[in-house]
């Protein structure tokens, strides 16, 4: 049997290169993950209403004047 090619036959290149190269093809068929997955949960988000809860810009700064703390002078 020769080696395929992946362009003239690609479902029997993939099936060569599991067998022959198992650590380069599953790196590649689990890093061609990462974006569709990354694609889909935008997708899954905005289709669910599902909205980033907002980031608080500034401490709340209570209303009463500033105790000092006594006792821990140098």
């Amino acid at each position: 049997m020769s080696t395929p090619y992946f362009w003239a036959q690609p479902f029997r290149y993939m099936r060569y290169a599991a067998h022959q190269h198992p650590a380069l093809f599953w790196s590649v068929v689990i890093g061609a993950q990462g974006p569709l997955i990354f694609l889909g949960g935008v997708v899954a988000r905005k289709k669910f209403g599902w909205e980033r809860p907002t980031i608080p810009l500034s401490y709340p700064v209570p209303n009463r004047p500033r105790r000092i703390p006594a006792g821990y002078d140098d």
